[in-house]
């Protein structure tokens, strides 16, 4: 299928073939009829991937702050990877569309196949001929309403919620200060609700349209008309709302709103604009400032959003969802009408053009509308996956694989391309010889249309059972979010391929379960986690010059993991579990590699609210390890540090940028390592050469398997009281 996407290094745009996106549960996949431009928000966009990288900087400094963050905690090579790897790669455009449901995904049952709907979201209502759309940001069209008017269902509903922000009553005057597309839905949207408006634009095309729309008067803001005008409709007291619907670097609007408004009026912010607020001018009014966020409640919160998961209607009256329908019926009921607002529309292919006549000034429009073709060549179905735990059956033992001809390149396939797999697994693969890229499997197009270009994919696609099925792939490195890799690798080792999963391997007991019980049915037990510290090359020298152990040890491990930001999916514990069993199994990896040896059992507490965690774990010779997960430490503090304890010695590990040993012989390593490495590459080239030799993989079943259980046995062990025996140690 087609997609418009954008190189934000180069700025490029371009209509990109990328493969049909999959229909997940809880969602449905669209074809599009209309998808609409937002003149604003996607312009400014389109703009700024045409600056200079300093002027990107400029512009996004909350995103500058991110990346010296990265720096302090991954190094400059690793973050400057990451970086170039976000910034090198095709972005999504488009955010409002109307189009048929092709296809219905498990758990929907409110639309079926061939129903028209009107979808949200800048990442599921993109300009592309397919879209998978999760159901709390679609809703159906009703009867009679044309669907190049229902692909306003977005920005309506932004328009709609800045209204409800403001509380406008019968007979209000407020001002609208901004007339593109948003203002122009704000006017008619107050203007129905008994609300006198002023309208302030330095363009008298737009101020007449407002008018035009239900506008008592429209101006230039810099003029005396707008004064005027709000001076006779309030009597002097100025307005009760204004509504900021302006962008730019100009902090006039907010001046005028102080201006103009009455003592204790609103000021609802639904633009992105420069708001530098004149104190003494809001503090003496004492004015009330609000801001709109996007389509209201439920905006940014992943389980509303991607889980599907509604607030009640007693507690949120008007969700993105209920905001979306209400616009709708608005428009079908003739309230609003966007007919007049409509001032181009151009055919999908022609939208690298279109885009440029707008940058380029040449096209003026409030809103443009891209059509697409009514059929498609190909429906590019994708079956879900379905979920189906075999009874457990423990392996016997390991199952050898022939050797491969040894000019034999390693064929891989990738099932899931985000930032970590991106920046850490496949910028080392893709320069390794005896390595071929085969196919990259996700469940959105752009991801997969990416990774193929940057690393040379053979193939991109989102059909997982056609890889499954491939005899010619030799491994399956499954890199998605934490709940599908149980199930992924399940199906990956019946397909009779080695496996390369990041961690966690399993969430649950069942899951790990279903993986084990997955191995005694295939008799292929070729399974690699991507436990990578025990493989980084100073750790592997400190742990050399320590030596043999006599006695048992003490291990401390600090991890300074630090706070999570809103939104971030590692916060969805109820479908991707908690952050210690998504990424604890790292530390005590690494702790038993040290030990050498399995734990037996464990042994749990937590501060208040389990922000922060103790974990003991004990093991056959008597050692002990203790590991510090907290997430309220400073920032600036390194993230890992371990000490081990023994036999006179002890050896200093500080975030993997210098070791020390002490003991007889003091042995320091160099303050100044090229780069932080933490094993990724290492551990890569040992998984390669196991799946090119036939030999070993690189750490013993056994040993996954303790550390998932140890894992899984903290979160028991939290609730219980009493140390965690496990069950499957050595």
């Amino acid at each position: 299928m087609k997609q418009v996407v954008q190189n934000y290094k180069s700025g490029e745009l371009t209509v990109l073939d990328v493969p049909v996106p999959g229909c997940k549960p809880g969602g449905v996949l669209v074809r599009s009829a209309y998808s609409l431009i937002s003149t604003g928000t996607e312009l400014m966009k389109v703009s700024e991937a045409g600056m200079s990288m300093l002027g990107k900087a400029r512009s996004r400094p909350d995103q500058v702050a991110k990346v010296m963050q990265s720096v302090a905690t991954n190094g400059v090579p690793a973050t400057y990877r990451k970086v170039m790897g976000k910034l090198d790669s095709y972005t999504p455009l488009g955010y409002s569309l109307c189009g048929v449901v092709e296809q219905v995904g498990p758990g929907i049952d409110d639309v079926k196949v061939g129903d028209l709907v009107a979808c949200a979201g800048n990442e599921h209502a993109l300009h592309a001929e397919l879209n998978w759309v999760p159901k709390n940001l679609y809703s159906p069209v009703p009867d009679g309403l044309a669907s190049r008017h229902a692909a306003f269902g977005t920005v309506g509903s932004i328009a709609l919620q800045g209204v409800r922000r403001g509380e406008p009553q019968l007979g209000d005057v407020a001002l609208v200060i901004g007339l593109g597309l948003i203002g122009q839905l704000v006017v008619q949207l107050l203007a129905a609700s008994g609300v006198r408006v002023v309208g302030a634009d330095p363009d008298p095309v737009r101020c007449e349209l407002a008018e035009r729309l239900g506008a008592a008067a429209c101006g230039d803001p810099a003029s005396v008309a707008v004064e005027a005008a709000v001076a006779e409709l309030t009597d002097g007291h100025g307005v009760d709302q204004v509504y900021l619907a302006a962008g730019g670097g100009s902090n006039q609007p907010v001046e005028l709103a102080a201006k103009l408004s009455r003592d204790r009026g609103r000021v609802v912010d639904i633009g992105k604009c420069r708001l530098d607020l004149p104190w003494n001018a809001y503090y003496e009014k004492e004015l009330d400032v609000r801001f709109s966020r996007s389509y209201g409640p439920g905006r940014y919160d992943p389980e509303y959003e991607l889980e599907g998961r509604d607030y009640p209607i007693g507690y949120v009256r008007w969700t993105e969802r209920r905001n979306l329908a209400c616009f709708l019926d608005l428009l079908a009921r003739g309230r609003v009408d966007v007919e007049p607002l409509v001032s181009h529309i151009a055919d999908f292919d022609d939208a690298v053009e279109t885009y440029q006549s707008l940058k380029d000034g040449d096209l003026k429009a409030v809103a443009v509308l891209f059509r697409y073709p009514e059929q498609a060549e190909e429906k590019g179905e994708v079956e879900a996956p379905a979920v189906t735990v075999p009874v457990v059956e423990r392996p016997s033992g390991s199952v050898s694989t022939p050797a491969r001809a040894a000019k034999a390149p390693v064929r891989l396939a990738f099932v899931g391309a985000g930032n970590y797999a991106t920046s850490m697994l496949l910028p080392h693969l893709a320069q390794r010889d005896g390595v071929e890229l085969s196919t990259v499997v996700t469940t959105t197009a752009l991801s997969a249309a990416n990774a193929k270009r940057k690393f040379g994919f053979a193939e991109a696609t989102t059909d997982l059972d056609a890889v499954l099925g491939d005899k010619s792939i030799d491994a399956v490195f499954v890199v998605t979010r934490h709940s599908s890799h149980a199930e992924l690798t399940r199906r990956a080792l019946l397909a009779g391929k080695a496996v390369f999963v990041e961690k966690p391997l399993a969430l649950t007991e069942d899951e790990l379960a279903g993986v084990l019980a997955a191995v005694g049915e295939s008799g292929n037990d070729r399974l690699q986690v991507g436990f990578n510290r025990r493989f980084a090359p100073l750790l592997q020298e400190a742990r050399k010059r320590f030596g043999a152990r006599t006695g048992p040890a003490s291990l401390r491990y600090l991890v300074n993991a630090g706070r999570l930001q809103h939104g971030s999916w590692y916060l969805q514990q109820g479908s991707e579990g908690s952050r210690f069993a998504g990424e604890g199994g790292h530390f005590i990896d690494t702790a038993s590699w040290l030990l050498e040896a399995d734990p037996v059992s464990v042994y749990a507490v937590a501060t208040s609210g389990n922000e922060d965690l103790q974990v003991v774990l004990r093991y056959p010779d008597g050692s002990t390890a203790t590991i510090s997960y907290v997430t309220t430490g400073a920032a600036s503090f390194p993230k890992e540090t371990l000490d081990l304890v023994a036999d006179g010695k002890v050896l200093r590990l500080d975030d993997f940028v210098r070791a020390s040993v002490h003991g007889p012989k003091r042995w320091v390593s160099s303050r100044l390592p090229k780069a932080r490495d933490k094993g990724q590459n290492a551990e890569l080239a040992a998984f390669i050469k196991a799946v090119r030799t036939g030999g070993p993989m690189p750490v013993p079943l056994e040993s996954l398997v303790a550390t998932t259980s140890a894992t899984l046995a903290v979160q028991a062990g939290l609730v219980g009281t009493a140390p965690v025996t496990l069950a499957r140690a050595r």
